[in-house]
């Protein structure tokens, strides 16, 4: 089986790892300090900080802008769950905007409409907005970030897909047209450190109060306490905070990773300029770009032209797994889970999401993946469609 992603561990990666087994820390040590330093210099933050996970890292970004209960947040319906779930973990209400038909991504267009409407409507406005980089394509964070000034929100951006990538030849990361990034380094993202997640800012205060968050709340720093120091041994609780914390394995594992990270993305970005190519004529729709970008090129999602093939949707998903592919489907749209559907909220004017959700697949890119298995690939689309 062809997987759909897939991560590359090398003997520089386990012998990082091994060292940091070997050595006095495996958690709180000087590998997390590293690996912060190295996601600050690959997308030009300020401020980095290394969490558990980007559910983790999402969910202190939303705190740490002082998302609370009568709050809202909106985000994209076609996302994994944690970019929605990170506000009803802090007691806020949700909602999504539609997407754009080329990108997938949350459209701006839609975004300013649902703006619009909200405040003629005495409606509630966004505390924050989630935009989700799918893929590793940037959304139009130029276009979100003004209406940000206009409507008084804050923005996080979820760039789970995207380390590597640039918008407006910028590292995407380096919060331009945000408050906070956020990004993921699952097994099958772009760099894995196992589990794990990175939250950038470019504020001072965001990152003190992110710092806390993913730590219990807990800190030494004196002018941080309410009272004096007791001694060596002092500390004090200020927050209500989590242990969220990254380990040192995983942060050395992510130090050596990232060493690799451009030639990653580049590799990734060929092997998808090879698809555009050789899926040319098929009854299917390659992925957009955006002009003024550079993907991360998590995914390549094809789209099926239903109307042009003698099968189904599914049947096509399921004869591709049967014949060797491991595709998959990113994502099914939030607001129909059933947990979304029990909250009682009225979620409208979705329907480029479901469109995308009837005919969507994600066909197998991966950086170790080899001109044999794309061609596979191919082949198996080709006798599957044709």
């Amino acid at each position: 089986m062809i997987p759909y992603g897939k991560q590359e561990i090398t003997q520089q990666d386990i012998d990082a790892v091994v060292d940091v087994l070997k050595s006095d820390f495996l958690t709180q040590g000087p590998q997390v300090p590293l690996f912060e330093q190295s996601i600050k210099f690959a997308v030009d933050a300020e401020h980095a900080l290394a969490v558990n996970s980007a559910t983790s890292a999402l969910h202190i970004a939303c705190l740490a802008l002082g998302v609370g209960k009568g709050d809202v947040v909106w985000t994209t319906p076609i996302t994994f769950v944690a970019s929605a779930n990170c506000a009803l973990y802090c007691e806020a209400d949700i909602d999504f905007v539609d997407i754009d038909p080329s990108t997938y991504n949350l459209s701006a267009e839609n975004l300013k409409k649902k703006l619009q409407h909200a405040k003629e409507n005495n409606l509630s406005l966004p505390k924050v907005v989630i935009p989700v980089h799918l893929c590793g394509q940037p959304c139009e964070m130029d276009k979100i970030h003004a209406l940000g000034q206009e409507y008084g929100f804050a923005i996080i951006e979820d760039a789970s897909h995207a380390i590597g990538g640039k918008y407006k030849g910028n590292p995407i990361g380096n919060c331009e047209y945000s408050d906070i990034t956020v990004f993921s380094f699952h097994p099958v993202k772009i760099v894995t450190t196992a589990e794990g997640g990175v939250a950038t800012t470019n504020s001072k205060e965001l990152a003190a109060k992110l710092d806390l968050l993913r730590s219990h709340g807990i800190t030494r720093d004196s002018s941080l306490m309410v009272n004096d120091s007791h001694g060596g041994w002092y500390y004090e609780q200020v927050d209500l905070g989590f242990n969220y914390r990254m380990t040192e394995m995983q942060a050395a594992l992510g130090v050596s990773q990232m060493s690799r990270l451009h030639d990653f993305v580049a590799k990734r970005n060929a092997l998808a300029a090879r698809y555009d190519e050789l899926l040319k004529g098929l009854p299917l729709i390659t992925p957009y770009q955006i002009e003024d970008s550079y993907s991360g090129r998590h995914l390549y999602v094809i789209r099926l032209k239903i109307n042009e093939i003698t099968i189904t949707h599914k049947e096509c998903f399921e004869q591709l797994r049967e014949k060797g592919i491991g595709v998959n489907l990113h994502y099914i749209p939030v607001h129909t889970q059933p947990y979304y559907k029990g909250l009682g909220l009225v979620f409208s004017q979705l329907d480029e999401a479901e469109s995308y959700y009837k005919d969507a697949i994600s066909i197998p890119l991966f950086h170790a993946m080899t001109e044999a298995q794309q061609d596979e690939v191919i082949k198996v689309i080709k006798e599957v469609l044709v």
